[in-house]
């Protein structure tokens, strides 16, 4: 029995290193595409950046060089944003000045053009290899369904020529898939880790610059946090008010009306006191109601993953939970995140009119990143008051991001990307 339980937790264990690879390796796989675009948009910023560069040489070029200048800030800002979405965020330095003197001084201006020319270059080749290589991979390993549509003379895929003569050769050819495949899982992510370093390096702002964009931030998600805090503490006050309150109140009536009806009509009072105990089971679920609102025990007693299952089994629509996490978060991450999925669950079952429902959890280093999905008519709207723009304080009051993106006609993705630590 011991050694089933072993081989079944290593069989285990091993499927899941290489469920993780392969994601990783799509991961890294989008990263590079991503970056190949960004480094053709920096391919023709440089070529625009060493023409107006050849054309000051008569004077002619002087008059483009805060145009150029300003194009190679719009490439440098898509590369800010293609790698914020995959990491820390970047955060942008100040306009380009107006002066072209001044300009051609901006420290942010200078490091921007040598990132421009190390991602036109480097960037573009680590791109173009990223992209070939799975394709490599693709092609060999099914070359030997295809092989017959070519002549021998024609080879098979890949950077080497190779005749093929037959069946045998396209095997041998579909072997190599193999070995690219191994390859693209090997070294994507480190390709993508070193495609990125040079816009993570160049692309920050000054340290100063930083930190005063960062107290600012801070400043206005420490307002936001307050107000979302102010809202949490009038709904506790309102629920307590309008509901349990009442009802212990109606309890407490009740509960007069039978004493003096006990020794006239104790049937009454039986009647009484049974009408009691209802109003006082009703508050107490209510009071529970409330407890839940606050920080939800299932949270505790079963972690974030069985309490979005819990969720999930009461929405009003089909809804798949995926949650893929190394271990416990903080607790009020978990809440946040809770809430935030509670809160759209909700909307999806009254407004979206979808048939079907995802809710997505992961871990990607010191972020929390959480995608709820559905395939309804769309049309969602942040409006003051409504569920969605409750998410964004919160989530913003603990110095996270929320993207919504609902177009008419569908469908409705809400992300949610909270900080949790290393």
């Amino acid at each position: 029995m011991t050694t089933h339980g072993s081989a079944g937790g290593r069989a285990d264990s091993g499927r899941g290193y290489l469920r993780d690879r392969a994601r990783l390796a799509v991961d890294a796989l989008e990263h590079l595409v991503g970056g190949l675009g960004t480094a053709l948009l920096a391919l023709a910023g440089l070529s625009y950046l060493l023409a107006v560069a050849l054309a000051c040489l008569s004077g002619v070029g002087l008059l483009l060089v805060p145009s150029a200048l300003r194009a190679v800030r719009a490439v440098a800002d898509r590369e800010r944003a293609r790698l914020s979405r995959w990491g820390p965020e970047i955060i942008g330095p100040a306009p380009v000045p107006a002066a072209t003197r001044a300009a051609l001084r901006d420290p942010a201006v200078r490091r921007e053009a040598g990132w421009l020319a190390i991602h036109a270059t480097g960037g573009f080749v680590i791109g173009l290899v990223g992209l070939g290589l799975p394709l490599y991979a693709v092609q060999s390993l099914t070359f030997p369904l295809w092989f017959w549509l070519l002549p021998p003379e024609a080879g098979g895929p890949g950077p080497v020529y190779w005749r093929i003569d037959g069946l045998a050769d396209a095997l041998a050819v579909g072997l190599t898939g193999i070995g690219w495949l191994t390859v693209v899982v090997g070294l994507g992510p480190g390709m993508a880790r070193l495609q990125a370093w040079p816009g993570r390096r160049l692309l920050a702002p000054s340290p100063g610059t930083d930190l005063s964009l960062r107290v600012a931030e801070l400043t206005a998600t420490r307002a936001a946090a307050l107000d979302a805090h102010a809202v949490e503490l009038r709904r506790i006050e309102r629920s307590l008010h309008d509901g349990t309150q009442n009802r212990l109140v109606a309890v407490t009536v009740l509960l007069g009306a039978a004493r003096r009806a006990l020794a006239r009509d104790p049937v009454l009072a039986d009647d009484v006191l049974a009408r009691a105990q209802d109003a006082a089971e009703q508050a107490l679920a209510e009071l529970r109601g409330v407890v839940r609102g606050i920080l939800p025990p299932v949270l505790a007693d079963r972690g974030l993953a069985g309490a979005l299952g819990g969720l999930a089994a009461n929405c009003g629509v089909p809804c798949r939970v995926d949650v893929d996490l190394p271990g416990r978060c903080a607790a009020s991450v978990e809440a946040t995140a809770y809430f935030a999925v509670a809160e759209a669950l909700t909307n999806v079952t009254r407004h979206s009119g979808a048939t079907a429902a995802t809710v997505d959890v992961r871990r990607a280093g010191d972020r929390l990143l959480l995608r709820v999905a559905d395939d309804g008519h769309g049309g969602a709207e942040e409006r003051d008051g409504s569920g969605l723009a409750g998410i964004r304080r919160r989530v913003e009051a603990y110095d996270g991001r929320f993207r919504l993106t609902s177009p008419s006609g569908g469908p409705t993705t809400m992300e949610v990307e909270l900080p949790c630590g290393s």
